[in-house]
């Protein structure tokens, strides 16, 4: 069986042919599969992400702000046995990475569920306390080849439990000393990107900022490489499909996908995405409904259906999927009418998902990648000491 692999041997290949590695997060056994299945068909590299609260959601939590350890331990495994079932013939090199990981304990049920690697983000912390935590799970992860990303400075916006008001943009010296201290494999940085689908009409990267800590990292021999957050591009088509079809997302922004391609140049190697998943998953939801009205009448889907209706301001599927939680979770389909959803699922992520592939430029950079286990990992980490 092929194994899912360590993040550091993916994003290396990023950093050295100067292309951006797309980042994507699922919440469901069907993301997963399209994940999977399109960045094959690319022949791209793939990383996969499952955020904190998503493993607390794919635990069976539908008030998944709620959720609680048990759950998350529960949904890790769920997401790490989806992820090793669809990518155990792929061709391509595939990560498992935690999203913004909350503690230590959080990162822990990712890696012991199959995670292969984790995001510690301490940001929130004073500096010392920040990088204290991410010690403590870089210690955990190393020793089992995982790889971990964390986090200094501050995005704005609002994603799962990540909230902040305001942005405070990532010190460069103050990055070169995080990652000294902490040993990551990645810092995901705060340059001018947003959480959420309300990043403002005209955001503008700050590349500066990453070129300053990558030149300072080669100039200090940090291997190391940099992470852009809140980096959905919100397509605009998409937007307006979802309002035509009795949606209300207003005031709803994403990154101009020309500014990323850019920062790929400039030192960024990876890049999250969640929200255009998000809004494509609606739009295709809803117009099944209105081309399929009779879906209206089906089990399950009558109850997907009226939770759409009562909520034309959500973009987030999670709040209208969860009537059908054992095919979120496991894959089991019931029905027809939700097979015919489920197709609609999978279409949004290869729709959103290979248009960004294409664009940051990781169509057929496969062969590139050269991988190890995670035990030839935890060597290379043991080595370092």
């Amino acid at each position: 069986m092929k194994m899912l692999v360590n993040m550091r041997d993916v994003l290396k290949a990023a950093d050295e042919n100067l292309y951006g590695q797309g980042a994507f997060n699922a919440n469901s056994v069907a993301q997963i599969k399209a994940l999977v299945e399109i960045h094959e068909e690319l022949r791209s590299p793939a990383i996969i992400q499952g955020a904190n609260l998503a493993n607390g959601f794919m635990g069976g939590c539908i008030d998944f702000a709620k959720c609680t350890l048990e759950d998350k331990k529960k949904g890790a495994k769920n997401i790490g046995d989806a992820v090793r079932k669809y990518a155990e013939n792929s061709k391509v090199p595939v990560v498992l990475h935690l999203d913004h990981g909350n503690d230590f304990d959080a990162c822990k049920a990712a890696i012991d569920g199959g995670y292969t690697s984790v995001m510690i983000d301490g940001s929130s912390l004073p500096y010392e306390k920040n990088v204290e935590l991410t010690r403590e799970v870089v210690k955990y992860a190393h020793e089992r080849g995982v790889s971990v990303e964390g986090e200094l400075g501050v995005l704005a916006g609002v994603e799962d439990d990540v909230f902040s008001e305001k942005s405070s943009y990532t010190n460069p010296l103050q990055a070169l000393d995080f990652f000294k201290k902490t040993e990551v494999d990645a810092l995901a940085i705060s340059y001018g990107t947003m959480h959420g689908p309300n990043k403002g009409k005209n955001a503008v990267i700050r590349k500066e900022i990453a070129i300053a800590i990558k030149e300072i990292m080669r100039h200090e021999g940090i291997d190391g490489f940099l992470v852009s957050h809140g980096s959905s591009t919100v397509p605009q088509y998409i937007v307006k499909e979802i309002n035509e079809l009795g949606g209300d997302i207003t005031n709803a922004y994403g990154i101009d996908v020309n500014q990323l391609v850019e920062v790929t140049k400039s030192g960024i190697n990876k890049i999250n995405v969640d929200t255009d998943i998000r809004l494509a998953t609606t739009r295709n939801v809803r117009e099944l409904f209105k081309n399929r009205p009779e879906l209206k009448n089906v089990q399950y889907c009558d109850e997907i259906f009226n939770l759409l209706e009562t909520n034309p301001k959500v973009s987030d599927p999670r709040a209208y999927l969860h009537p059908i939680m054992d095919t979120i979770m496991y894959g089991n389909v019931p029905n027809e009418g939700v097979a015919e959803i489920v197709r609609e699922v999978e279409l949004a992520v290869k729709e959103t998902v290979g248009t960004l592939i294409v664009k940051f430029g990781s169509v057929g950079k496969m062969p590139l990648v050269k991988t190890h286990t995670l035990c030839e990992m935890a060597e290379y980490y043991n080595s370092r000491k």
